[in-house]
C-alpha cells in the first residue's frame, strides 16, 4: 500500500523534479516508510511507500532487469507468488521478493494483457522507455484510486487528487457539472470528479499514453467485466452454499499476506465477524480486532463487536468518539478524501484505523458484500414497490397525484410521512424516484429547486451514472441490475472512503468480499440464494452458521450509524446555520440562502428531518473552504465555541 504520483511531457517544467518531489510528498501519508523518484527526461515517476511484503527489497520506482520499464504501484498482488515460476521459467530474474516485480515481468511476457493474471487491489503506472508508452491499471472494483489530468500536452496521475494540485500546470477549480450529483447522491460516480480536468481511472480499466511520432496519444480500455447472473443454475443448493464458504476462506487466506502485524476492522456486523472469524481460523498469531463507537452508547454496535471478538478468541481494542472529535477532524479529513465527505461514518472509521495504526499495519474489513449478496434493504424495499406498482401504477394518474400529495402533507406526522414517503403510494413511478431518490437523494430536483437553486443545479442529469449501468443489463432481473448498477456507482465511492481514510492513518486495509473469482462466482448465483424472503445475504448466513451465533447471523442490519441526526439538532452545532449561509461562502453562490435557513430552521424545529441534505452541504461549503478559499477556521471557531463542552 502506498503512494504514487508523477507526470509525461515532450516539455517538462523547468523545475520538473521539484515539481515531481512536491507531488510525491504531499502522498507521505500514504506511505511513510520510504520513497523513491525516476526521471528520463519525458516520464517523470515518483513513489511513497508503506512496506507490508519484502520489506528490504520493495523500493520503487522499480525497474526491470535491462531498466527499460519503470514502475509505480499501490496496492497488492495476492498470487505474485504463483505467477512467479512460470515467469522464471520464461527467462525472467528476480531481484526481490516483493509483489511489484511481478508487474514487471507479467508486463515484459503478455504485455496489455498482463493485467488480467493479477488478483489483487492495485493502481500502477509503468513507463516502457523503449515504446515511449505509459501503461497505467486500476483493479477490478476500484479498491485502489487513480486520478489524472491529460490536457493533450501533459499527462499527469496520483494516488490523491491534492497531488496532482501541486504540479504547477494543474489549477484547483470546482467541477460545476457534477454539483448536482454531488448533492443528490452525496459522490461523483462516473469518471468526473469535484475538480476542473482531473478524472478517476474507471475501476477494470487501463489507460495507455503512446508516444505517435509528434504527439502523445491517450486510450482506455475495459479488461474485465462482472458475469451475467445465471437464474437457471442446476447445482445443488448444498454444493453452491459449500463452494462459497470454500471461496470466502480462500479469499481470506490470499489478505493475510503479509510480513508487518495485521488485524480486522469488527464492527460486529455479518461481515466483519464472518471476516474476523475465519481470519482467525487461518492466521498463525494471535488475531487483533479493532472496533469504534460513541459516547452516545446506544448509536454504534460496541457491544456485539466484543461479544464476537470473545467468541472467536480475538484481542480486542475499541475507541470512542465525542461529538467535538467529530466536527474537529472534518476540515483535516475533507482534504485527505479530496472532495466532500460522502458518508458520515468515514470519520469514525478514520479513528478507528489511527488507533489502530499504533498496533497493526494492516487490515481486513468487510466492505462489498452488501452489493454483491443483496444485504441492503433497499433491495427488498424495492421489490415490494415494484409489486406496488404493478397494481397501483393502474390507477389514473390525477389520483396517484393527489394522494402524494396528502402523504407530504403536515396532517401526518413526520415519521409516518417519511415512512410512507418512502412506498410507491409517496412516489413517482420511475426508476429516479422509486429507487434512486427514495434510497439516495439527500436532494431530489425538487427540493433543489425548492431551495431557489442555480440553473446549472436544477437542470443537471445527477442520475446518469446509475441509469447508464441500469441500462447496461437490460435482460436480467430487477435484483440483479440493481446489485450491479450500485457496484458500479456506490459500492466505488464507499471503497475510496475505506481507502482514503485508513491510508490517512497510514494503514492498509484490504477487502477479501471482493476478491475477483468471489465476486465472478456469486454474481452468477441466482436472486434466491441472495435474496430469500425478507432475509438479505441468504447464501452468505447459510455458509457462516457454523462459525457464529445465530443471533449475530440474523440480526438487523445497523449499517455503522452515527449519531449526527440527533447532533445536528441541538444547541451545540447551533453554528452551523451561520456557516451555511455566509453570504461569502460557496453555496451563496448556488442557492438563496434565506430558503437555506428555513430548511435548517425546519430541521432543528423537528418538522422536517434534513440530516443528509445538511450534511451534504456542510460538506460541500467546507470543501470550497479547505480547496478554494482557505477559510476553513470559520468552521473550526464554531466547533471551538460550540462544543468545547462535548470534549
Amino acid at each position: 500500500m502506498c503512494g504514487i504520483a508523477g507526470f509525461v511531457t515532450v516539455q517538462p517544467p523547468a523545475d520538473a523534479m521539484e515539481s515531481l518531489a512536491r507531488m510525491t510528498a504531499t502522498l507521505e501519508h500514504r506511505g511513510p516508510d520510504d520513497h523513491g523518484f525516476y526521471s528520463d527526461g519525458i516520464a517523470f515517476l515518483g513513489h511513497r511507500r508503506l512496506s507490508i511484503v519484502d520489506l528490504s527489497g520493495g523500493h520503487q520506482p522499480m525497474a526491470n532487469e535491462d531498466e527499460s520499464a519503470w514502475v509505480v504501484f499501490n496496492g497488492e498482488i495476492f498470487n505474485h507468488s504463483s505467477l512467479r515460476p512460470d515467469l522464471e521459467a520464461r527467462g525472467h530474474r528476480y531481484r526481490t521478493h516483493s509483489d511489484t516485480e511481478a508487474i514487471l515481468h507479467a508486463y515484459e511476457e503478455y504485455g496489455d494483457s498482463s493485467v488480467t493474471r493479477f488478483n489483487g487491489m492495485f493502481a500502477y503506472a509503468l513507463w516502457d522507455r523503449r515504446r515511449r508508452l505509459l501503461y497505467c491499471a486500476r483493479d477490478r472494483h476500484g479498491i485502489k484510486p487513480f486520478y489524472y489530468y491529460w490536457d493533450g500536452r501533459l499527462f499527469a496521475f496520483a494516488s490523491e487528487i491534492k497531488a496532482l494540485l501541486k504540479h504547477p500546470e494543474i489549477a484547483a477549480r470546482p467541477n460545476e457539472n457534477v454539483l448536482a450529483e454531488y448533492l443528490t447522491l452525496g459522490f461523483v460516480a462516473g469518471a468526473e470528479t469535484m475538480f476542473q480536468g482531473i478524472r478517476k481511472l474507471p475501476p477494470a480499466h487501463t489507460l495507455c499514453l503512446e508516444w505517435t511520432g509528434d504527439r502523445f496519444r491517450l486510450t482506455l480500455n475495459q479488461f474485465w467485466e462482472a458475469p451475467v447472473c445465471d437464474p437457471d443454475r442446476r447445482a445443488d443448493p448444498g454444493q453452491t452454499v459449500a463452494e462459497f464458504r470454500q471461496r470466502l476462506e480462500a479469499a481470506v487466506e490470499s489478505r493475510l499476506m503479509a510480513d508487518v502485524p495485521l488485524g480486522v476492522f469488527l464492527s460486529g456486523g455479518l461481515d466483519s465477524s464472518t471476516i474476523a472469524a475465519i481470519a482467525r481460523r487461518r492466521f498463525s498469531g494471535p488475531l487483533k480486532t479493532f472496533a469504534v463507537g460513541y459516547r452516545e452508547t446506544e448509536f454504534g454496535e460496541l457491544p456485539w463487536a466484543r461479544r464476537v471478538a470473545q467468541g472467536i478468541g480475538a484481542e480486542h481494542h475499541e475507541v470512542v468518539v465525542s461529538a467535538r472529535d467529530f466536527f474537529r477532524s472534518m476540515p483535516k479529513l475533507v482534504w485527505h478524501e479530496d472532495e466532500p465527505i460522502c458518508f458520515s461514518s468515514s470519520i469514525p472509521l478514520y479513528f478507528l484505523a489511527e488507533y489502530a495504526r499504533k498496533h497493526v499495519k494492516v487490515v481486513l474489513t468487510g466492505e462489498g458484500s452488501d452489493e454483491l449478496l443483496a444485504g441492503y434493504e433497499r433491495y427488498r424495499y424495492h421489490l415490494i414497490n415494484e409489486r406496488i406498482v404493478s397494481v397501483y401504477g393502474c390507477f389514473p394518474a390525477a389520483f396517484r397525484t393527489r394522494v402524494r400529495r396528502f402523504l407530504d402533507s403536515a396532517i401526518l406526522s413526520l415519521p409516518l410521512r417519511r415512512k410512507l414517503g418512502h412506498t410507491a403510494f409517496g412516489r413517482r413511478h420511475d426508476l429516479d424516484s422509486i429507487y434512486i431518490e427514495n434510497f439516495y437523494c439527500g436532494f431530489s430536483r425538487d427540493s433543489l429547486a425548492g431551495l431557489g437553486a442555480s440553473a446549472v443545479l436544477v437542470n443537471a442529469r445527477p442520475y446518469e451514472s446509475f441509469l447508464e449501468a441500469w441500462r447496461a443489463r437490460p435482460r436480467e432481473s430487477t435484483l440483479a441490475r440493481l446489485l450491479f448498477a450500485d457496484q458500479k456507482t456506490h459500492l466505488v465511492e464507499l471503497l475510496m472512503k475505506q481507502d482514503q481514510m485508513s491510508m490517512a492513518a497510514s494503514i492498509e486495509s484490504r477487502v477479501p468480499f471482493l476478491d475477483h473469482t468471489l465476486v465472478e462466482f456469486a454474481m452468477r448465483l441466482p436472486d434466491s440464494l441472495k435474496l430469500r424472503g425478507a432475509t438479505g445475504k441468504h447464501i452468505l448466513k447459510t455458509a457462516v452458521e457454523d462459525l457464529l451465533p445465530r443471533d449475530v447471523i440474523y440480526r438487523s442490519k445497523q449499517g455503522f450509524p452515527t449519531p449526527l441526526p440527533r447532533w445536528l439538532a441541538e444547541p451545540r452545532t447551533a453554528f452551523i446555520p451561520d456557516y451555511l449561509c455566509d453570504r461569502r461562502g460557496f453555496l451563496s453562490s448556488y442557492f438563496d440562502v434565506s430558503r437555506l435557513r428555513s430548511l435548517l430552521d425546519r430541521h432543528r424545529g423537528r418538522q422536517e428531518d434534513a440530516t443528509d441534505r445538511i450534511w451534504r452541504l456542510v460538506n460541500l461549503q467546507l470543501w470550497a473552504d479547505v480547496f478554494f478559499t482557505g477559510r476553513e477556521i470559520r468552521w473550526m471557531d464554531g466547533v471551538e465555541s460550540s462544543l468545547s463542552s462535548a470534549a
